[in-house]
């Protein structure tokens, strides 16, 4: 039951992160060749779409990082093991601050065809994506370096 637990968990990880990476990455920097009125909406669907995904993890990954977790009791919980659950816990708050804010008010300027305010919100997420992918990599150094 452990590894599928663990399994679950990397998995969900590789899910977010991996997707971070892409964004920051490919999509961005592709798409600065198009011009607002098609580089904003293809960003908005695709960011809808990964931000499912997000929220499946999210959940997975409190699930599964608690269970194995509490099956093992937090005193006894490597130090890493705690650094990843404070970190994770401060990457899902960020995560729906972006969802719920920048997120949410991009797609309304895409709506509404504001490619100024789009714009502006892009930029916004893009500097909490980094953050989060930072933290990610944080947490994932924490576990292994700190076990």
């Amino acid at each position: 039951m452990h590894a599928l637990l663990n399994f679950l968990h990397v998995m969900a990880a590789i899910v977010w992160l991996g997707g971070l990476t892409f964004m920051l990455f490919a999509l961005r920097p592709a798409a600065t060749s198009l011009a607002p009125p098609q580089r904003l909406p293809l960003t908005a669907q695709v960011m809808q779409r990964f931000f499912l995904l997000v929220w499946l993890c999210v959940g997975v990954l409190l699930a599964t990082g608690l269970v194995m977790l509490l099956g093992v009791g937090m005193k006894n919980a490597p130090k890493g093991w705690h650094m990843m659950l404070g970190i994770g816990l401060l990457m899902f708050a960020i995560f729906g601050h972006l969802y719920f804010g920048p997120f949410r008010r991009l797609k309304h300027a895409v709506d509404a065809a504001d490619w100024p305010a789009a714009s502006l919100r892009v930029a916004q997420i893009t500097m909490i994506t980094a953050l989060n992918l930072a933290l990610g990599a944080v947490a994932i150094a924490a576990v292994i370096l700190w076990a």
